[in-house]
């Protein structure tokens, strides 16, 4: 993640490794500024996780289920922070997570291979090595429903949705049917995607954003921003 944003507050990740912030700051969750050496950052709703180039953690904010009690951690590559969760991508594959467990969504230990995570509200999703995906949490609308995915390169895990992008520029989705969220089946050329609350982006090969999903505040209207590899 270059930057981050929470249902709070959005971070913001520089080139030489500082970190900016801006939002609601009732939790501390943009006590940002004296990090640095920072190589991703990550927003959940009340709290704020940073990756040192060492592959250390850095978090502050609400830490009410010890979501930001991440500072023993060591070789981590990646970083996702939820709700009230944050998970780290370790440099041999495997996964380590703190905060609620509720649902089962930090239940990652025993995760191998992985390349990739992602984890938002109450369910988190790994990407393996071999372009398989497994996820594990809360699993009403059959968001965790993953197992026959095949050649996946990327991974994002949104409010009861998942999506994953295939190699060849296709997508897959999974999980709630309201808003429309997950009505991307035709999309092709994709490089990039990202899930959100009750919605989803991507971004074809020639910068095209595509959106669907709930529209109530403007969240898909992207008509403005297409040229975004210019």
């Amino acid at each position: 993640h270059r930057g981050g944003a929470g249902q709070t507050h959005t971070l913001g990740l520089k080139s030489d490794g500082t970190v900016v912030s801006t939002g609601s700051n009732d939790y501390g969750q943009c006590n940002v500024k004296q990090w640095s050496d920072i190589t991703s950052v990550s927003a959940g709703r009340h709290h704020s996780v940073g990756l040192r180039k060492d592959g250390t953690v850095i978090a502050v904010g609400r830490n009410n289920y010890g979501q930001c009690n991440v500072s023993k951690w060591k070789d981590v590559v990646a970083i996702s922070a939820g709700v009230y969760q944050t998970i780290g991508l370790k440099s041999d594959g495997t996964v380590v997570a703190t905060g609620l467990n509720k649902d089962g969504r930090c239940d990652v230990s025993k995760w191998k291979d992985i390349v990739a995570i992602s984890t938002m509200y109450r369910h988190t999703v790994g990407l393996r090595s071999d372009g398989t995906v497994v996820a594990t949490g809360y699993n009403e609308f059959g968001q965790c429903d993953v197992k026959k995915w095949k050649d996946v390169v990327s991974i994002s895990a949104g409010t009861n949705h998942t999506v994953g992008l295939r190699a060849d520029g296709t997508v897959l989705a999974l999980g709630a049917k309201d808003s429309n969220r997950c009505d991307i089946a035709d999309w092709t050329d994709v490089v990039a995607i990202t899930a959100g609350n009750r919605h989803t982006i991507g971004m074809q090969e020639d910068g095209t954003l595509l959106a669907c999903g709930d529209d109530s505040e403007g969240q898909c209207n992207i008509t403005k921003i297409r040229d975004t590899t210019k």
